[in-house]
């Protein structure tokens, strides 16, 4: 953590509520590391998260009000102005993000792209570079009702989720495009899963799977809006992508695994999170997804 202009001359009671701040986003606790900011607020001083780290400075001006998710309005009915939109959720580490617009922006000049990001923490909208539209959402929204709130943002044909930890390494968008050409697709991506039981999941190469990972997955506009997006119940990410593709085999269309350029950096949620913790979150998104789709082995690839 740095200090800004005023290194040296930040009190230590101010310091030390930063570090705890730090210590509870660390531990995904937000309610919390959201309460000790205000704590420092009225004592005058603001934190200001950048890519670069965390920095106190004597607040001058109120901060941006954060607004809730449901209060995002929707685009998703108006005509498509863009070829595709990217979707990005950061609930920490906004530098993966800005690695991941840079890529974007250099292996598709000239293409009529949206680049939203759903914004969980205080960094400054302008780090992520022009062009973006930036949502400063409350920390406490959930990874679902956070990318729910940047899908209902898109005014594009093709709508992309990405994680911060893919980087485009070529065109990842024309492969894409072309497979979601055909009406029978309606989710596709680089990354699929199968699974006999709907129990145990498997990396599968496709070209059909049961299920989309969502490092990368695309849709048509349409289909994310009719099959009603993400199930925000689904506050930590896991299984919430398994659970959306399910949604699209069941109205009738196609997972396909498409290759495409990427590379592929650490996960920092899933890296940074208590594994107990990781556990006990990913286990209740399981039953969650089993709640709707338990038996449903008709949907499954291998059952054809």
């Amino acid at each position: 953590m740095s200090e800004g202009d005023e290194r040296g001359r930040i009190p230590e009671e101010v310091r030390a509520l930063a570090e705890e701040r730090e210590r509870a986003r660390a531990a995904r606790d937000f309610a919390r590391a959201d309460g000790l900011r205000e704590a420092i607020a009225r004592l005058g001083y603001r934190v200001v998260d950048t890519p670069a780290g965390t920095v106190l400075e004597p607040a001058r001006e109120a901060r941006p009000a954060r607004l809730r998710g449901r209060d995002v309005p929707s685009a998703l009915d108006e005509p498509p102005g863009y070829a595709a939109s990217v979707h990005w959720v950061v609930s920490g580490w906004p530098e993966d993000v800005v690695r991941a617009l840079a890529a974007f922006r250099a292996h598709h000049p000239g293409r009529a792209l949206q680049y939203v990001v759903a914004d969980l923490t205080e960094t400054d909208p302008a780090s992520y570079g022009p062009g973006v539209e930036v949502l400063p959402l409350e920390p406490t929204a959930g990874w679902a009702a956070a990318l729910n709130a940047s899908l209902r943002r898109s005014r594009a044909r093709i709508v992309v989720v990405a994680d911060g930890s893919i980087e485009p390494a070529g065109d990842v968008l024309a492969p894409l495009e072309a497979a979601l050409a055909d009406p029978s697709v309606g989710v596709c991506g680089p990354f699929g899963v199968v699974t006999r039981d709907l129990h145990t999941f498997e990396e599968s190469p496709g070209p059909e799977v049961d299920a989309i990972e969502g490092y990368l997955m695309a849709f048509r506009r349409e289909t994310i809006r009719d099959v009603g997006l993400f199930d925000e119940r689904f506050r930590f990410y896991r299984m919430a992508d398994v659970e959306c593709s399910f949604r699209v085999r069941d109205a009738g269309l196609r997972a396909l695994v498409v290759p495409v350029p990427v590379r592929r950096h650490e996960h920092r949620l899933w890296a940074h999170t208590d594994p107990g913790e990781r556990e006990r979150l990913s286990k209740r998104n399981f039953y969650r997804f089993l709640e709707r789709f338990r038996g449903r082995t008709d949907l499954l690839v291998s059952g054809r």
